[in-house]
């Protein structure tokens, strides 16, 4: 029997306020899972059978609480202290997850949350904690002392890889091909990779920016030449540097501790950037905009520092968090929330902005268009079958991937209109689906209109597939545009380009399916030259494909 994604369609009706239409569909809205000392996850350890399944359910019970607020990528910590929460033959396991490190907790907890975060329609990143290896005398820090016993530095009671030894570069390398090789990962994000503030520095800060960035470079040369769709991304000081007008008060990213983090955009050894911007006023908005304008085309998400909210922490007020997340957006950023057990646990109300407020609804992530913009070949074959106290469901046959990446996801838009319009992010009701079917609880969905899309690792998407929904007296399915085009009498409007399958050519046709006219595609066609009369409009694309995309009727009142 196959297995339907269950959501609803009564959010399909909801009334959705004309503030939200500037809620962007492409947003990365992120999520740290922290699990050193099980801070946001394991609150538990795991032993035996029954103990590993509440463990796991804990974490269940995480994501689908983002889930439900529209969070689609989770940053989980997979690299601790020079310990790792997978089996790994460089490093032991850390002992959050059974208690004990170097003792494995009897699953493979990283293989665990990759699969269930995709079965939600998430990307998991994994969180690799670079230079800092943990307390001198830690298990881990131990370990790696015993296997490169000149490598590791020792800074009051903790240690640090030497981020000035090629050992270093190789080994993060090695462990983050390991990460990439083994598991079905989304992305690989690198935290403090950069100089400790407490390093006496010996050598110029040019120079150390060199030593880090080619630490950088060769772990994204190792992940990239196995998979180029992982994406890499880190967490640099959440102000790059020195502003003309506002200064970084000595704590920036390139002066402080040799991070040139807008330079690896540059040169595309990262694809995302999350600053680490908890701060207020003029030393977080004026720093916004400079990371959205050195962003060389790729992905900054500002980290938001939502611990600020406790009590404890900064007893910052909710409006502060809201008000950040207004400002990334503006600049084009997403946002990430450090971190999880602040978010899910409603601190001052911040999840139920964000989930109704800020992100009501889903987002995809920004596509890598810098390393591959080929679309996949969209879905065919949509069906749609509503019955009274059966739901509705959707299948379709599956999209074709041109990127080499080997896998095709799924998105689905639904409105009232037809043709639905796939830019507006208010009719995005489900994303990342893996298999080719979907259902909608149990309630019916007369005269809503559906659309599929193929999307590949890339994040390219193919053009929708269209369709709406009939009741039993009418045929079960419709595919294209609607039957009548508008124009008036001397001009056509034709549908947007990117919802006729990359038409190149725009066809007019007798009723009896002669050819009477051609144009280049365009989005209106000068149609003055026709007489009155019914004509079928059809696109042409480089495949020499073509689509009916409706008819129109020129009815001109020639004594005027």
């Amino acid at each position: 029997m196959k297995k339907y994604i269950l959501i609803s369609i009564l959010a399909l009706f909801g009334i959705r306020s004309e503030a939200q239409t500037t809620i962007p569909k492409h947003e990365v809205r992120a999520v740290w899972i922290t699990t050193i000392g099980g801070l946001d996850w394991p609150h538990s350890y795991a032993k035996h059978g029954s103990s590993i399944e509440k463990q796991q359910k804990e974490l269940c019970n995480i994501l689908d609480r983002l889930k439900a607020a529209n969070v689609n990528t989770v940053l989980l910590q997979t690299r601790v202290r020079a310990t790792v929460i997978y089996p790994s033959e460089y490093e032991p396991w850390d002992g959050c997850l059974s208690g004990n490190p170097g003792v494995s907790p009897g699953y493979d907890a990283l293989k665990f949350a990759i699969d269930e975060c995709h079965r939600r329609g998430m990307e998991l990143h994994a969180w690799v904690v670079t230079i800092p290896v943990g307390k001198w005398n830690s298990y881990g820090c131990r370990q790696l002392r015993k296997w490169y016993p000149s490598l590791i530095k020792h800074i009051g009671e903790d240690g640090y890889m030497d981020p000035e030894s090629d050992v270093t570069a190789d080994y993060l390398a090695n462990l983050c091909g390991e990460i990439t090789r083994n598991y079905d990962i989304d992305g690989i994000h690198l935290d403090y990779i950069r100089y400790p503030e407490t390093w006496k520095m010996r050598v110029s800060r040019e120079r150390g920016r060199k030593y880090i960035t080619d630490i950088v470079r060769r772990i994204s040369a190792e992940v990239k030449s196995q998979k180029p769709w992982v994406k890499m991304s880190c967490s640099p000081i959440g102000k790059f540097s020195d502003l003309s007008r506002y200064s970084s008060n000595g704590w920036n990213a390139y002066d402080r501790v040799c991070q040139d983090a807008q330079g690896w955009l540059r040169y595309g050894y990262m694809d995302q950037l999350y600053p680490m911007m908890y701060f207020k006023g003029n030393n977080f908005y004026p720093f916004v905009a400079d990371w959205s304008e050195n962003n060389y085309g790729k992905t900054i998400v500002g980290g938001l520092g939502i611990y600020f909210l406790s009590p404890r922490e900064g007893n910052w007020t909710i409006d502060e968090i809201r008000r950040q997340a207004n400002v990334l957006r503006q600049f084009g950023a997403g946002h990430a929330y450090f971190r999880s057990k602040f978010f899910t646990d409603n601190t001052k109300g911040v999840y139920n902005v964000i989930k109704d407020e800020s992100d009501p609804y889903p987002a995809l992530i920004p596509p890598m268009n810098w390393i591959s913009d080929v679309k996949p070949d969209p879905p065919t074959a949509l069906r749609v079958t509503s019955a009274e106290g059966e739901g509705t469901m959707l299948t379709w046959t599956k999209g074709v991937d041109n990127s080499g990446a080997g896998r095709i996801y799924y998105n689905v838009y639904a409105s009232r209109t037809n043709p639905i319009d796939i830019n507006d992010a208010r009719n995005l009701v489900a994303v990342r689906i893996e298999e080719p079917h979907l259902t909608f609880g149990t309630e019916t969905a007369d005269g809503m209109n559906f659309a599929v899309t193929a999307m590949d690792r890339y994040g390219n998407e193919s053009s929708p597939l269209l369709s709406y929904i009939n009741d039993e007296r009418k045929p079960s399915v419709k595919q294209g545009f609607p039957r009548l085009i508008r124009n008036d009498g001397q001009y056509l409007e034709v549908p947007d380009n990117s919802t006729i399958l990359d038409a190149q050519y725009i066809i007019i046709e007798s009723q009896f399916g002669n050819i009477i006219d051609s144009h280049k595609y365009a989005n209106r066609i000068f149609i003055g030259n026709l007489p009155n009369g019914i004509y079928v409009i059809r696109s042409l694309n480089k495949k020499k494909v073509t689509h009916n995309l409706g008819t129109f009727m020129i009815k001109r009142n020639d004594n005027i």
